[in-house]
């Protein structure tokens, strides 16, 4: 990207390593809404990829576009063609891919303030950015908030900022409308940028004709295409995903949150120690970033609106967050040094803990899983998921043809006031339900995987159908709720189950 190899291999390193380092589960849709939906894809049945895989409520519901899992399908695809589809593969390379982008956004966040700036006030802006433990933790995976963020900080670099020898309108609107085909929030923090870029440009009519319908039109027209090759029918995805998250507030049925939450939760927690030296960036920039910091205060302002809020959805403001924590440092006399000391060992401790250790249970018991491939009872076996819902990956972890289920959880759209999901009429009375369901021996599957804290409430049906703890996983040192402290997996007995 135009900057020294050294910086270019070091951000290249430095991601590499990160993407070894997180072995943990963030949030089920790094898997169900990127890798999973692979299985069923029309075009990878034609290519013969292996049509064993799984389409949540999303995708039957035109919520989700196909552009962003095409990517990883693609992958799949020549590692296939290459005979290399190991299992350890399918979920490393999608991965090391991320890894690799958000490395080259990390040169481009370098290059854009170098050349807003000077090289010094750069390097300490790439210093925030590689020690945020938010961004160690997230830039890593397969998520689609991921790159989201990515694509913003590409966009960002190109931004016709007063000043910047960068800018490109045609890139940087490009970068915006693919995110935005990721996923449709992507446009929230680019309002007031776009706006402001409107109001500056001399040539308004000719940033519109020629630019943002021309832009516009391609990448959503190729949006609607891919989609129409996959749905079968036309499906206006961005729509779909505006009218359900803000038009119904239907996120609701996902947990909410007071509308405050984002200021005195999610941005603290998000910035962590950075938040301090992120302040005072704000009051010691020039005139010129205020547009960056009203861009960050609006899309904060627009999340804290919807009732559901997760840390992720203001992923894409922290590249924007890190141009004014690398400004304040730079602003720091006496105290860089020992600033930069203290935010790396402040950052390092978080990144680690919930890269390696917490919630690493969920993609841990898939090795356990996956074995099951490879024994010859293969064909008999089949496992059953009592988790909250997707709780752990599926197919993309397991790469075989393999008997799997998990309790379903999607919201009701029909408006019925009673509706209970199947995942919540099972933790209502788990006894009465497994008893139930498997009224027959012959319905029970060969191998149960739950959290420990339903282990004492349904002994008694394990007890009486022949089942044996075969395996403990660690998950985490702060369970909650449904969600234990270890994962489960208990196999019934060879003699019950011929």
């Amino acid at each position: 990207p135009g900057e020294s190899p050294r910086l270019v291999a070091l951000a290249l390193a430095l991601r590499g390593l990160n993407c070894a380092l997180v072995q943990t589960s963030f949030v089920p849709d790094e898997y169900w809404q990127a890798l999973e939906p692979r299985g069923l894809l029309l075009v990878l049945c034609v290519l013969n990829v292996n049509n064993y895989g799984y389409l949540t409520w999303e995708w039957e519901n035109g919520l989700r576009g196909y552009s962003y899992p095409l990517v990883f399908a693609s992958i799949y695809k020549v590692l296939q063609l290459l005979a290399k589809d190991d299992v350890q593969l399918l979920i490393w390379v999608p991965r090391l891919v991320q890894a690799l982008l958000a490395a080259f956004a990390d040169v481009k966040l370098y290059s854009l303030v170098r050349h807003l700036e000077n090289a010094e006030t750069a390097q300490w802006v790439f210093f925030c950015q590689l020690c945020s433990w938010f961004t160690w933790y997230s830039c890593t995976r397969t998520l689609t908030n991921t790159m989201e963020t990515l694509l913003t900080s590409f966009a960002l670099s190109y931004y016709p900022l007063k000043g910047s020898k960068m800018g490109s309108s045609y890139k940087y609107l490009t970068l915006v409308a693919l995110a935005v085909v990721v996923r449709p929030t992507a446009l929230i923090p680019w309002i007031p940028l776009v706006f402001n870029h409107f109001w500056q440009e001399q040539k308004k009519a000719d940033l519109i004709l020629h630019k943002c319908i021309p832009v516009g039109l391609v990448t959503v027209g190729t949006s609607l295409i891919t989609d129409r090759v996959f749905f079968g029918k036309w499906v206006l995805v961005q729509l779909n995903f505006l009218k359900f998250n803000v038009l119904q507030n239907l996120g609701t049925f996902y947990g909410s949150h007071p509308w405050h939450w984002y200021f005195t939760q999610g941005l603290p927690v998000v910035l962590g120690t950075h938040l301090p030296f992120f302040i005072h960036g704000c009051v010691k920039a020039p005139k010129r970033y205020r547009i960056f910091l009203v861009a960050v205060i609006w899309t904060v302002l627009v999340y804290s609106t919807l009732s559901h809020k997760e840390f992720r959805f203001i992923y894409p403001v922290l590249p924007f967050c890190m141009l004014f924590c690398g400004y304040s440092l730079k602003q720091l006399k006496t105290w860089k040094k020992s600033a930069a000391i203290f935010l790396l060992l402040t950052n390092l401790l978080p990144a680690l803990y919930t890269g390696l250790i917490h919630q690493r249970g969920s993609l841990d018991v898939m090795s356990h899983v996956q074995q099951l491939c490879n024994n010859s009872y293969q064909s008999q076996a089949s496992v059953f998921f009592m988790m909250p819902c997707h709780s752990t990956p599926f197919y993309s972890h397991v790469h075989c043809p393999l008997k799997m289920r998990f309790l379903k959880c999607p919201p009701d759209l029909t408006g019925n006031e009673s509706y209970i999901d199947e995942a919540g009429l099972f933790y209502s009375n788990p006894l009465a339900w497994l008893n139930e369901e498997f009224y027959s021996d012959t319905l029970l599957p060969s191998h149960l995987i739950f959290f420990s804290v339903l282990e004492q409430e349904i002994s008694s049906f394990l007890t009486l159908k022949g089942y044996e703890k075969s395996a403990t996983v660690f998950h985490t040192h702060v369970p909650q709720g449904r969600v234990g402290s270890h994962i489960y997996v208990y196999r019934r007995k060879a003699e019950m189950n011929h």
